[in-house]
């Protein structure tokens, strides 16, 4: 027994060594979960998710307080994190404002520098023929990416749909090797990575340094989870709110349509374990096999959770204390969680530093030694120095979303252009020709209005917002 346990750790190091002497370079990990919310984590500070994994690690690397996608849906703020340019420039959202082939992502510039590129799970920013599928913007290897932004199940076969409300076609989801009747979508997509490295790091120990966007569907609708989850948290539900009136509570305001006051979706609960579960794997099979310490790991969603409605879906959770949610400039829209782990290089603690979408793009090619491409990611700005723990000033950068295709029945948001610059932030409704100023540093819940207690504030953003849609050519 002495002699086996003996034999397996001297495999086991042999591995390890083997394994970290394969490139110099860092790997990648970009960890990227769909309609996440800035709330829906326990060291963001929830206490019905329960995301064990994702708390620890984050533990081990900087958190960003002040981090935000480029917009508050899945298409454009993709766009951003592929590219470093905000999705205003190619008309996004809107008809044919998917990515174009002419565009330069992150993934072909770390591939033009060496390194192995890896997609499973959602690209979606494609359509039909457009020449902007994964294979075509730099990926080696593409598993499940392509036109669709959900599956009509995550279980097993994906293109039936079981429960919830998924797209009319998902033909890249359905490509995905066949595996038995109910197997999880989300649990294939970690397996297929693992599969990946284990064939190109373990076993032919490739000496390129590898870069995987690992983009899971989940947790966006349709609304699954394992059964054993869900019994779990409808559980827990019925402990933390008994004596109370299950059914989800809502306030409602024209801006922003019915708003979830709590969180106490058990199916989206068992969603979002079941995701920490899939997470916990790879970062062990990292660890196990002698990569870890030399991977560069970014966990951070697309934008804010599913909370607002202006009819009557079923909606995910709550992101308060942010207001509002998916579809909305407010900050429950557009702020995410993020943290960056790269063990013994990146400071372990707390930034305040304001980052957004296009920033990735820079930062990655800067921390991995490769020359910024200022042409290329025009909107970003490298976050290198606050992972390093350097003082990082950005209070003088102005940083702008837009939003012109509203869903005022679907998510309950409205059309507008916002900035925000410092601690303040302003948001333009050209459409009501109206305008709300915000605080945020005294006022993270966006409910004090500002704009006619401080009109040269107001004025000077809302200046800045005129001639920024003018720059980009922004549609309106």
């Amino acid at each position: 027994m002495r002699l086996r346990l003996f034999l397996l750790t001297l495999l086991f190091n042999v591995n390890c060594s083997n394994a970290i002497s394969q490139s110099k370079e860092p790997n990648i990990l970009f960890f990227l979960v769909d309609d996440l919310g800035w709330y829906d984590l326990g060291f963001q500070g929830s206490k019905f998710y329960e995301t064990r994994v994702i708390d620890s690690l984050s533990k081990r690397g900087m958190i960003f307080s002040s981090a935000y996608s480029s917009h508050p849906r899945c298409v454009p703020s993709r766009y951003g994190i592929m590219t470093g340019k905000y999705p205003a420039r190619t008309k996004s959202p809107g008809p044919g404002s998917q990515l174009k082939s002419s565009e330069y992502t992150i993934a072909e510039a770390l591939k033009d520098n060496g390194y192995s590129t890896f997609i499973a799970g959602k690209w979606h920013l494609s359509r039909g023929k457009s020449g902007s599928s994964p294979e075509e913007q730099g990926f080696d290897q593409n598993y499940g990416g392509g036109d669709s932004g959900v599956p009509k199940s995550y279980f097993y076969p994906y293109n039936i749909q079981t429960r919830g409300r998924g797209n009319e076609n998902a033909p890249d989801i359905t490509k995905l090797p066949e595996v038995e009747k109910g197997y999880h979508l989300t649990d294939q997509l970690t397996d297929l990575t693992l599969d990946w490295i284990d064939k190109n790091y373990v076993s032919k120990k490739s000496k390129k340094p590898f870069f995987i966007y690992l983009s899971h569907y989940e947790v966006h609708t349709p609304f699954e989870g394992k059964l054993d989850l869900e019994e779990k948290y409808k559980a827990k539900a019925e402990r933390l709110y008994e004596g109370k009136n299950l059914k989800n509570p809502f306030s409602f305001e024209s801006t922003t349509g019915e708003t979830k006051l709590r969180q106490d979706n058990h199916i989206y609960a068992a969603m979002i374990e079941n995701l920490d579960n899939n997470f916990g794997r790879v970062i062990d099979f990292l660890k196990n096999n002698g990569l870890y310490e030399n991977t560069i790991i970014v966990f951070t969603s697309d934008h804010g959770g599913l909370s607002n409605r202006g009819n009557g879906r079923p909606l995910a959770t709550s992101n308060l204390p942010l207001r509002a949610g998916k579809g909305h400039n407010y900050e429950g829209g557009i702020k995410v969680p993020l943290f960056v782990v790269w063990e013994d290089k990146i400071k372990k603690g707390l930034s305040n530093t304001l980052v957004t979408g296009t920033d990735h793009f820079p930062t990655l090619l800067d921390l991995v030694g490769i020359k910024l491409m200022n042409d290329k990611h025009l909107d970003g700005i490298s976050f290198k120095n606050s992972l390093m723990g350097k003082f990082q000033d950005n209070s003088k950068r102005p940083v702008f979303w837009h939003s012109p295709r509203p869903r005022p029945k679907s998510t309950g948001d409205l059309a507008n252009t916002t900035v925000r610059l410092g601690d303040f932030k302003l948001l333009d409704f050209y459409r009501e020709g109206r305008i709300e100023l915000y605080n945020l540093k005294e006022d993270q819940g966006e409910t004090n209005d500002l704009s006619d207690i401080m009109p040269q504030k107001r004025d000077e953003l809302y200046e800045m917002v005129k001639n920024w849609r003018k720059s980009v050519d922004a549609t309106e």
